[in-house]
């Protein structure tokens, strides 16, 4: 098991970007406003030779019962539940406040091992901070800078002091072995959840995990930080990303829904399979498009999945007409799975998991090559390209270069003039042929090489 540390403190004290600094990538947003931390985030931390799972969490903060900021700061009480340690982490600048005094008898009633850091410590202004806090009666502080890196070595000390000694493996790495096939496919599935503010994501995967991992509430835009969690769905590992909701980009005004909405398309390109969530009740709308488009231009395998079903009439036909109405508006995914869910009751679950699964098989999917080729004349006898300006477009042979999502390279005559509608065509084809529903498919054109453009022309 790995050591765990929980960083934990009152808000806008640099608790995430402290995270960031350990984990060394900038995962947490991080904002000058209180509050941006709502749910639990957990990485891999690496200080020197120390490796350790870190959790950044919501700064502790006092609510009524029920309310957002008291579900808040349970997250926090589980996160400190999970771990073995704690950093508390206190404003040096600011120097010690009644919430830091509380929230230290909190830590020490935790019964745990605390490291107390005095963050924002650089230059001389955090040092009165760094000796108030010895009132804590935490032990000696230790200064840091997360956002500059200073005072890490300090760190490091404490943190070995604090950590078992590493087990030794008897089993000697030569750091050559390569990744087999069936190591691959026992991967865990990068998945995102992404959609419209309020489409029930965080809902969905609290029943997946079984527990209330990620905070909801009915008002729009709780999710900030895209936050990644493990699932095992029989025996197949997911590694799942709920995300921020997606607005129109008119409709983005402040900077920190700016910064939820970039950590969601980062997710989306992290992802191998991205689920859409649509509101039953308001489908298909244009930000539902949109984002569709984006999922299919940066060439992720896409599952829509329609939550809130249990709200429906439940009237015959409904999910035939959804893959009808799915076809109509996103021509480019023809053929996309459309899975009837519901988040709130565990409805449909199952079957969205399956349908997961099945589209990465697809994404990653190669044509047999002698299969290609023939359908390849096929698809040309039967069609031929248009002549433009006159001039016949000769089409002489297609490739599958790579998968992850399927990709040819089409060899031709003028590929400057091949027309769009044409190449659709093929497209349509070939994923009909092969079944590739709903899946991603690229087709690059490519210049053959004229074997006689050295040779200059004879004179007149």
């Amino acid at each position: 098991m790995p050591f765990t540390i929980a960083i934990i403190g009152r808000p806008n004290v640099g608790k995430s970007t402290l995270f960031n600094r350990l984990v060394g990538q900038k995962l947490a947003l991080v904002d000058d406003e209180p509050g941006v931390t709502r749910d639990r985030r957990e990485g891999e931390a690496r200080l020197g030779d120390l490796e350790f799972t870190i959790i950044d969490t919501a700064g502790l903060d006092e609510g009524a019962k029920g309310s957002l900021t008291a579900r808040m700061q349970e997250q926090t009480e589980t996160a400190i539940a999970l771990a073995d340690a704690l950093m508390f982490v206190i404003d040096a600048r600011a120097g010690l406040t009644p919430n830091d005094r509380a929230f230290a008898d909190f830590a020490r009633r935790a019964n745990k091992p605390v490291l107390l850091l005095a963050n924002k410590s650089e230059g001389k202004h955090g040092e009165a901070g760094a000796m108030e806090s010895y009132a804590l009666g935490l032990g000696d502080p230790i200064q840091v800078s997360a956002e500059h890196g200073e005072g890490l070595s300090e760190l490091y000390d404490a943190l070995r002091e604090l950590m078992p000694e590493p087990v030794e493996d008897d089993e000697e790495h030569t750091g050559d072995e390569s990744v087999t096939e069936e190591d691959f496919t026992k991967r865990p599935i990068r998945v995102a959840i992404v959609g419209r503010p309020n489409a029930g994501k965080s809902t969905l995967i609290n029943h997946l995990l079984g527990e209330e991992r990620l905070l909801t509430s009915p008002e729009a835009g709780t999710t900030r930080d895209s936050i990644a969690v493990e699932i095992d769905w029989k025996g197949r590992g997911f590694r799942v990303f709920d995300t921020a909701g997606l607005r129109r980009r008119a409709r983005i005004e402040e900077k920190l829904e700016k910064l939820s909405v970039a950590d969601a398309l980062r997710a989306v390109r992290f992802a191998e399979v991205v689920v859409l969530m649509l509101d039953a009740q308001n489908k298909f709308e244009e930000q539902d498009l949109r984002i569709a488009d984006l999922i299919e231009r940066e060439g992720r395998a896409l599952v829509i999945a329609v939550n809130k079903w249990d709200l429906m009439d439940g009237k015959g036909g409904q999910i035939s007409a959804l893959r009808t109405e799915a076809d109509h508006w996103l021509p480019q995914v023809t053929g996309v799975p459309v899975v009837a869910v519901s988040g709130l009751m565990g409805e449909g679950i199952d079957r969205l998991m399956a349908a997961i699964v099945a589209a990465y098989a697809v994404w990653n999917k190669r044509v047999p090559t002698a299969a290609l080729n023939r359908w390849f004349e096929q698809a040309v006898d039967a069609n031929p390209p248009p002549a433009v300006s006159g001039r016949r477009l000769k089409l002489n042979y297609i490739t599958q270069t790579k998968a992850r999502p399927p990709s040819f390279v089409l060899f031709c005559s003028r590929a400057d003039a091949v027309p769009q509608s044409y190449l659709r065509y093929l497209i349509n084809s070939m994923r009909n042929v092969f079944e590739l529903p709903g899946t991603p498919i690229r087709i690059t054109l490519r210049e053959k090489a004229n074997p006689f453009a050295h040779k200059r022309k004879r004179p007149s």
